[in-house]
């Protein structure tokens, strides 16, 4: 009887063990895919996310900053350009190559290429350095305080790659009023032409 009753409950056992094992089972697949769903829902949301500050950084017009070590500059530099972009200084007045240019075109940043100043902007201002009533566009330079030589002036840089370009004053022209005054070996010219005016607009 004994025996009997024992084998019965083996028997019984046995299927709520293996009913146990398929629920264990089921249970750490289902984890499984939730895990799967959350990392595969995060990874969508980053993707996402950098897409979305890659669109408002290209709509903001940002610049990816130019870093070079000292030595790289004095190898692609002159030592005058290397003496204004990178040591902040000034090169004599009446000297500098573009300070009379009367052609038509846009002035660069010598140091990474950046369109800095245009011709339509430039008047002669009699100080002897090129000087612009405005730039090409306002966040492809950054102002700082100067308060070098005794005295306190807001100081030019490319935004790109942070060149010393000269400083701005605020007795310019209208409509701005303002007077970026600017190192000549600072800047490379490029000449408009029909071709790269119409690069511009496309």
């Amino acid at each position: 009887m004994a025996t009997m009753i024992h084998t019965i409950i083996q028997r019984l056992q046995a299927p709520l063990f293996l009913l146990m094992i398929v629920s264990l089972i089921g249970g750490i697949q289902l984890a499984s895919r939730s895990v799967a769903d959350e990392t595969d829902k995060t990874e969508t949301s980053q993707t996402n996310n950098s897409k979305s500050e890659s669109v408002e950084a290209k709509t903001k017009g940002e610049l990816k900053p130019i870093i070079k070590t000292k030595k790289d500059w004095e190898k692609l530099l002159t030592k005058e350009q290397y003496y204004v972009t990178r040591r902040a200084g000034t090169e004599r007045a009446f000297t500098g190559e573009y300070w009379d240019n009367k052609k038509d075109g846009t002035y660069h940043c010598v140091c990474c290429d950046l369109p800095l100043f245009d011709s339509k902007t430039k008047y002669a201002s009699g100080t002897g350095w090129p000087s612009f009533w405005d730039p090409f566009k306002k966040n492809y330079i950054s102002k700082h305080e100067d308060r070098s030589f005794f005295s306190v002036r807001t100081e030019v840089r490319c935004k790109r790659c942070d060149a010393h370009l000269g400083h701005v004053f605020d007795d310019g022209p209208e409509p701005t009023g303002l007077r970026y005054c600017i190192n000549s070996v600072a800047l490379s010219f490029e000449k408009r032409t029909k071709r790269s005016a119409q690069n511009k607009k496309e």
